[in-house]
């Protein structure tokens, strides 16, 4: 949708449900509003984008859609041409493949430029599994660091499993993390056997889906728990 008086577009940041399988009622009536109106996005992935469009508004044009991509291949000369239709008086939507642009989310480097160039960056509401798991958790929602994923190399990821329950202890700052799904079930492994016994676990994995499962337990009482986590989208949570 073009802005009057020669104004630039504003970029929109559009959030989405965090799996196929998840209600459309997690996320509120501006989401189908905003995507109703706009033609042009950055997506990470064409197929999924265009799905979750459609679900969401299946009356709009496909065709009309003009969508640019942005993932690990995209040159970092090529983003800022994506705000292109901003300068031209066009509204552009961020939308990511599962929760909020920005979070986790490539978009980010795309918001940045936004700011660079004085294009107003409006986020729209809806769901972040970070935010849901730790409101799940019973761990501080005050004090809280996200550390996206932890390195691979096993002696490098204990010491840093220890790092951040010491963080945690310290500051009495919940850490939260992330695993690529199918190492899941090694991640847990890992920090029951890291962590002190003590030390609160929180798993929360397919969160809004129907096969949710949130819990927090202390790491030896996890030893008692069988849950299998693998290729499930999950949060991980530690509170010393």
């Amino acid at each position: 949708m073009s802005t009057q008086n020669g104004k630039k577009g504003n970029v929109y940041l559009i959030p989405s449900t965090l799996g196929d399988m998840a209600p459309l009622e997690v996320l509120p009536i501006s989401i189908k509003q905003t995507i109703e109106r706009l033609d042009y996005y950055v997506v990470e992935n064409e197929k999924t984008a265009r799905h979750f469009i459609k679900k969401i508004s299946p009356r709009k044009s496909q065709p009309s859609l003009k969508l640019s991509v942005l993932n690990k291949f995209t040159e970092p000369q090529e983003i800022p041409n994506f705000l292109n239709p901003c300068l031209d008086g066009f509204d552009v939507g961020i939308l990511s493949e599962a929760g909020c642009p920005g979070i986790a989310d490539p978009g980010a480097a795309v918001v940045k430029i936004a700011h660079e160039k004085n294009i107003q960056v409006v986020p729209l509401v809806g769901p972040s599994s970070i935010l849901l798991a730790l409101m799940a958790s019973g761990m501080n929602g005050q004090n809280f660091a996200f550390n996206g994923y932890l390195p691979i190399d096993g002696s490098d990821r204990k010491k840093y499993i220890k790092n951040l329950e010491r963080k945690s202890k310290e500051d009495n700052q919940s850490q939260i993390f992330i695993e690529t799904p199918y190492r899941n079930n090694k991640m847990l492994e890992e920090l029951i056997k890291t962590l002190a016994p003590s030390t609160r676990i929180c798993v929360a994995a397919d969160i809004t889906l129907p096969a949710e499962y949130i819990k927090t337990k202390t790491a030896i009482n996890w030893k008692k728990e069988n849950v299998d986590l693998h290729k499930r989208p999950a949060i991980f949570i530690i509170q010393a």
